[in-house]
C-alpha cells in the first residue's frame, strides 16, 4: 500500500512538473501587451476625432512629399538651404508615420493597446523624429549664419561634400542617440503595462520598470543637456545674424524671407516640447486627460504640418515654383 502511495505521489508531481514546464514555456513565449488609456474620455466623439486625424495625417504627407519632390525636380534648388529643408520634411514624415496610424486604428477599436514590440517600433520612430528635428536645425542655422555673416566664403565653405558630410551627420547622431536610449529600454524589466497616453513614449515605459532606472535618468539628462546646447548654438547664431542685418536693407531682406521661418520653427518646436513636459507633470486625474492628451501631441502634429506651409509661403523661389508645378497639373487635367 505504501509503494503504491508513493509511486502515485511520485506520479502526480511529475504532471505537475510537466504543466508548470508547459506554462513557463507559454509565459516565455507570450509578449507583454500595453494599455493606452489616453483616449477613454474620447468614446463619445471618436468619429470626428478619426475624420480630423485622417484628414491631419494626410495633409501633413502631402505638404511634406511636395517641397521633397519639388527641392529634388528642380536643379535650380540644389543648394544647401534647400537640401537641409527637404530633409526636415523627410523627417516630418517619419515622424507623423510613427504616430497616426496607431492613433487612427485605435480610434476605430474599442481596446487600446499596443505589444511590447510595436510599442519599442513607435518609441524609436518619435526619437529619430525629435531628435534629427533638433540637430537639422541647428545645421540650419549655421547654414544661415554662414551665408549672411561670411556671405562672400559661403559657397567656398558649403561646399556639395560638407553639405552632405552635415546631412550624414544629423542622421548618425539621430541613430546613435536613438539606438543608446532604445537599449537602456528594453534592458528594463516591466512590472507593469498602464500607459496613460495615445501613444508610447520612452519615459512612462521606464515608470513600469521593477529595477532601478538611474542610468535611464543620467542618459535622459544628458540628451537634454545636449539639445539645450543646441538651441542655445542656434540663438547666438541668430544674436549675430542679426548684428549683420542691421548694417543694410538687402541683408534685413533677406533675414526676414530665409531666417525669418526657422526662427518660426523652432519656436514652434520649443513650445511643442515643452508642451508634452507640462502634460507629464500634470495629474493624473481623469478629468485632465483631454488637456493631457492635447499637449503631449502637439509636438508630433503641429511642426510637421507648419514646417513646410511656413517654409513654401515664405521663399519666393520655392513658392513660385510650387505654384508653377501646381497651375501646370490643374490645366493638364482640363
Amino acid at each position: 500500500m505504501q509503494a503504491r502511495a508513493r509511486h502515485s505521489v511520485r506520479k502526480k508531481l511529475r504532471v505537475c512538473q510537466r504543466h508548470l514546464k508547459s506554462a513557463q514555456m507559454e509565459n516565455s513565449s507570450s509578449e507583454l501587451i500595453f494599455l493606452l488609456s489616453g483616449l477613454n474620455e474620447t468614446k463619445t466623439k471618436r468619429q470626428i476625432f478619426f475624420g480630423l486625424s485622417i484628414l491631419a495625417y494626410v495633409f501633413t504627407i502631402f505638404v511634406n512629399l511636395t517641397l521633397i519632390l519639388t527641392i529634388l525636380l528642380e536643379k535650380i534648388l540644389h543648394e544647401p538651404m534647400f537640401i537641409f529643408l527637404c530633409n526636415l520634411c523627410v523627417n516630418s514624415i517619419c515622424g507623423s508615420t510613427s504616430f497616426y496610424p496607431k492613433l487612427l486604428i485605435d480610434l476605430l477599436s474599442d481596446s487600446h493597446v499596443i505589444s511590447y514590440t510595436a510599442c519599442i517600433i513607435q518609441i524609436f520612430g518619435i526619437y529619430i523624429y525629435v531628435f534629427c528635428e533638433s540637430t537639422n536645425l541647428s545645421v540650419m542655422a549655421y547654414d544661415r549664419y554662414v551665408a549672411i555673416c561670411k556671405p562672400l566664403e559661403y559657397h567656398s565653405i558649403m561646399t556639395p561634400r560638407r553639405v552632405g558630410m552635415l546631412v550624414q551627420m544629423t542622421w548618425f547622431l539621430t541613430f546613435i542617440e536613438t539606438n543608446v536610449g532604445i537599449v537602456l529600454l528594453v534592458r528594463l524589466p516591466l512590472c507593469g503595462s498602464r500607459i496613460n497616453k495615445l501613444y508610447c513614449v520612452d519615459w512612462d515605459v521606464v515608470k513600469l520598470s521593477c529595477i532601478d532606472t538611474t542610468l535611464n535618468n543620467v542618459f535622459a539628462f544628458g540628451i537634454m543637456v545636449f539639445h539645450i546646447f543646441q538651441v542655445l548654438l542656434i540663438i547666438i547664431s541668430y544674436v549675430l545674424i542679426t548684428r549683420t542685418c542691421v548694417q543694410s536693407q538687402a541683408e534685413r531682406n533677406k533675414f526676414m524671407e530665409t531666417c525669418l521661418p526657422h526662427i518660426i520653427t523652432l519656436g514652434i518646436l520649443v513650445v511643442s516640447v515643452s508642451s508634452d513636459v507640462v502634460s507629464a507633470r500634470l495629474s493624473s486625474d481623469a478629468s485632465l486627460q483631454a488637456l493631457r492628451n492635447s499637449f503631449s501631441i502637439m509636438y508630433l502634429i503641429v511642426p510637421p504640418i507648419l514646417n513646410p506651409l511656413i517654409y513654401g509661403l515664405k521663399l519666393k523661389q520655392l513658392r513660385r515654383i510650387v505654384w508653377r508645378r501646381f497651375n501646370s497639373r490643374i490645366t493638364a487635367l482640363k
